[in-house]
């Protein structure tokens, strides 16, 4: 019974009276714990009597004395967040060196460098960081040239922040990385007249490309020919050179050319088809009678028909 009983006021004191305790000691301002990235700044009467930017446990009667139960009633408390914060400007209007008006998206980070200066020398330091990094982009970033605006972003980022900075640092504000993230075109219609010459000028390489191929199968096609007609010139060539050189070795010797052309000509008359009369040697006139009997005008008149026996003629 005992035992239960020291458990059951264990129990209540580790639960219940411990916890309210602190809790009463934390409201009449004992003590106060920092979380991660906050800022105490304790204001009493108008004037700032103790900054606390360290995390943990913080004893206020060793940091403010006998101070600390008046400033939680007489006093104030401020609690400011120490981590970087960031921001995007959409569409700031500039003007390049050529007239064309541009839009640029800036993003930037912030964070809270002075927390004294941020409570008390402005009343809107976030307001007035975006609108000193605004008015920095438009004053640094105008008159450039068009072609340097879409590709010397990071020496338009540097610029922007070497404005910013030290004057943002007055306020308890510090300005950390600056990036230009897009630029653009604020003009419509100056858009669909760039987006209209990127489109010819698009048709205008593809036609040159197509082009350049035709001429390129061309100049292949008229070459192969030329080479061809070259080798087959050549070709033919050899035909006759052939044909000289074995003509040269019959003439050589009489008795195969003359067997060569008699042969030749045989085989002439026999490819020809023509009609062979073989005639003897000492035929006489038979010669003369074949010729004759050969030669049959052409419109010669056909004979009469023979008569018939026995027909009556007048």
């Amino acid at each position: 019974m005992t035992l239960l009983l020291a458990a059951v006021i264990t129990f209540v004191l580790s639960f219940a009276l411990i916890p309210l305790l602190f809790g009463l000691m934390r409201f009449f301002g004992l003590y106060a714990i920092v979380e991660e990235g906050r800022c105490y700044v304790y204001v009493l009467f108008g004037k700032v009597v103790a900054v606390i930017k360290e995390p943990g446990l913080h004893i206020l009667l060793f940091k403010l004395g006998l101070k600390a139960p008046i400033v939680r009633w007489m006093g104030r408390l401020y609690v400011l967040d120490m981590r970087i914060d960031q921001q995007y400007l959409r569409s700031q209007p500039v003007n390049s060196e050529e007239g064309a008006p541009m839009g640029i998206g800036i993003w930037y980070e912030m964070f809270v460098s002075d927390p004294i200066a941020f409570l008390f020398k402005n009343a809107d330091p976030r307001g007035s960081l975006s609108a000193n990094v605004s008015n920095s982009t438009v004053r640094c970033l105008s008159n450039m040239k068009l072609a340097d605006m879409l590709q010397n972003r990071h020496v338009m980022s540097q610029t922007v922040r070497a404005e910013v900075s030290p004057q943002s640092h007055e306020w308890g504000y510090k300005l950390g990385s600056v990036y230009i993230r897009k630029v653009h075109f604020r003009d419509t219609q100056m858009i669909a007249q760039i987006e209209e010459k990127v489109v010819n000028r698009l048709r205008q390489v593809t036609s040159s490309i197509k082009q350049d191929g035709a001429n390129q199968v061309s100049i292949i096609t008229s070459t192969a020919e030329r080479q061809a007609a070259a080798e087959f010139a050549k070709a033919a060539a050899m035909r006759p050179r052939i044909v000289g050189e074995a003509l040269n070795q019959v003439a050589a010797d009489p008795d195969v050319e003359a067997a060569m052309f008699e042969i030749l000509e045989i085989q002439k008359i026999v490819e020809s088809k023509a009609r062979i009369t073989l005639i003897p040697e000492h035929g006489g006139i038979l010669p003369e009678l074949l010729v004759s009997s050969a030669r049959t005008p052409e419109h010669a008149p056909s004979p009469p028909p023979p008569r018939q026996r026995g027909a009556a003629t007048t």
